[in-house]
């Protein structure tokens, strides 16, 4: 009953809420035009070790398991994507984060300019940054993902790259480019659709190092709402997906507790090899609710079904956004709740 109650509600006033949160449209390309979006990552690579902390090519293949997640990371020629390729990702996720917010429609196609995005990213833009970009955006689309890692609420087993494609639009007669487009993967795409994402310290751009910048996105990550968190310095090495031995891994954490440079957490070293982290001052939480209802794949073939044609996951963001309009209620059949607006909608 009150799934039904819910899902009339909002049935009811889907007018009115159409026009302030139309979130979830989809469109064929996204023009990344937002000055100053605060930095967004996704969930799912904060919390699994799917970029390299190298700064030589990584030609390791990465097998990585923990609490049923599974992932392998096979690089391509050019080595694994580097945690400082992800300036990409984190920038096309902000983009797009930041229209979502705005009402507009957005894409997993992306146009953007990359003086753009190197000054977001707090990058040189002299002619040698053009072509260090390019090389990202390579090892992006080069290094393959094969994972079973849920994003949006839907658990698959599939491959991708991290980016699908990218192109080059417009350059100077030099040959720096002026204009890209990217095309990220389904699976990113979906993250961003699910607002599964936390914001970044302005600060965590102006990480140089690696491991630095691995150990803010844990941090950032765990810490969530928490005041603390406490973890072994075996699992965080586990976690962090260092190469490194655990004594090096251990010697650079004491490195990075001397000289306190992380954004918003500080570290210390606790007696059982443990490292606490400590959240200072009020962070911003833009994460999907924990209460945030999923749908496994049989419920998004139920609403295929009832909209024929239609973006299940364009649809499964928009009544996410309905429902956290009405209010974020408890629901004791989401499913059925969901399907209902579904076929309303469709009515």
């Amino acid at each position: 009953m009150a799934g039904q109650a819910v899902a009339g509600r909002l049935s009811a006033r889907q007018g009115n809420s159409r026009r302030k949160s139309e979130p979830a449209a989809i469109g064929d390309l996204f023009v990344c035009d937002v000055l100053a979006a605060s930095a967004k990552d996704d969930l799912g690579t904060m919390e699994h070790p799917i970029f390299s902390l190298s700064t030589k090519p990584d030609l390791r293949v990465l097998s990585y398991d923990h609490n049923g997640a599974s992932v392998q990371v096979t690089p391509s020629v050019k080595g694994r994507a580097t945690i400082f390729d992800k300036d990409i990702l984190i920038y096309c996720i902000s983009q797009l984060m930041a229209g979502l917010n705005a009402g507009r429609e957005v894409s997993r196609t992306l146009q953007l300019k990359a003086h753009d995005l190197l000054i977001a990213t707090q990058r040189d833009t002299g002619g040698d940054s053009y072509l260090r970009l390019r090389e990202a955006f390579e090892r992006l689309a080069g290094t393959r993902i094969t994972t079973n890692i849920a994003t949006g609420g839907i658990e698959t087993t599939s491959g991708f790259g991290l980016i699908e494609s990218w192109e080059i639009l417009r350059k100077t007669r030099g040959g720096r480019m002026i204009s890209v487009m990217v095309t990220l993967s389904d699976w990113l795409f979906r993250a961003v659709l699910a607002r599964s994402v936390l914001t970044l310290s302005p600060d965590y751009f102006g990480l140089r190092k690696p491991l630095e910048r691995r150990i803010y996105e844990l941090a950032r990550k765990h810490c969530g709402r928490q005041p603390e968190w406490r973890v072994s310095v075996g699992t965080l090495h586990k976690k962090a997906g260092s190469a490194a031995p655990v004594r090096v891994f251990r010697a650079a954490l004491r490195k990075m507790i001397e000289e306190a440079g992380l954004p918003d957490y500080r570290m210390t070293e606790e007696p059982g090899d443990l490292i606490r982290f400590t959240r200072q001052g009020v962070i911003e939480e833009e994460a999907v609710p924990v209460a945030a209802p999923l749908f496994g794949p049989e419920v998004l073939e139920a609403a295929r079904a009832l909209a024929p044609g239609a973006d299940v996951y364009a649809l499964e963001a928009e009544w996410r956004a309905f429902w956290a309009d009405a209010g974020r209620p408890r629901l004791s059949a989401p499913d059925k709740a969901f399907l209902g607006w579904v076929r309303a909608r469709r009515g």
